[in-house]
């Protein structure tokens, strides 16, 4: 274990996009740690999650279906945004375009928004996902990029905005990381060794790698960092 046993007992997470993929890693290492989670997203999650975190059907691009994940007495004390979409090639349609900036981006304030109350209760703190395309451009996904920049000027400015109410807002930004979205990735020789040769580490990260530090960005060893964009790339951001 990378953290003491049972470091969040009696702390409620939520984390949204936790049916798949990194979410879901998030999700059951927060679980492993102690804390009660609810994920929040669209999908099955058969044979994905431990089967004592609740799971709740949550559209992050719908402000009713928002509105009702908080419309209840439950304390909150840690909120992981991780729902997101990507639309390789597509996102040049100015359609597929706001679709994507609408979950990625504006789905992480709707989230923050309508957490914010429970969370002043708390202290508590908020982790966005951001991505390595917060600071790098991709030509097949603009929209992608823009709302993962768009993440990450978020974090930090909610990180000001909500510094009275006690609240810290931090950011992961996860670089490639092995999961059934990146399969094909990991499976063209060509492709993946172009990926580990710029990857100083120069192995796949793992869902619970991001999961290790979304915990430490949620624990009080973090108590006094805010407005931070954590890189978890292997080295990939400074090759």
């Amino acid at each position: 274990m990378s953290f003491k046993e049972q470091l969040f007992q009696g702390q409620h997470i939520l984390v949204t996009g936790a049916t798949q993929g990194i979410g879901a890693g998030i999700a059951n290492y927060l679980h492993s740690l102690g804390a009660t989670v609810t994920a929040a997203g669209l999908g099955s999650t058969e044979n994905v999650l431990h089967p004592d975190i609740q799971v709740k059907l949550v559209n992050v691009s719908d402000e009713a279906s928002v509105h009702a994940l908080f419309d209840n007495d439950e304390p909150l004390h840690h909120v992981v945004n991780c729902a997101g979409i990507i639309k390789r090639q597509a996102e040049h349609q100015l359609d597929v375009f706001e679709q994507v900036l609408d979950v990625n981006l504006t789905g992480t304030m709707r989230i923050s928004s309508d957490a914010r109350a429970k969370l002043r209760d708390t202290k508590g703190s908020i982790v966005n996902m951001a991505s390595m395309l917060s600071f790098f451009g991709g030509g097949l996904v603009p929209a992608y990029a823009a709302s993962k920049g768009g993440v990450a000027q978020l974090t930090k400015s909610l990180a000001i905005a909500y510094a009275a109410d006690g609240i810290r807002v931090n950011a992961v930004a996860p670089g490639w990381i092995a999961t059934p979205l990146t399969q094909d990735l990991q499976n063209d020789p060509v492709r993946s060794s172009a990926i580990l040769g710029r990857t100083p580490l120069n192995r796949w990260g793992t869902p619970e790698d991001v999961a290790k530090a979304v915990a430490f960005l949620c624990s009080d060893a973090a108590a006094f960092m805010t407005g931070v964009i954590l890189p978890v790339d292997g080295g990939y951001l400074v090759a």
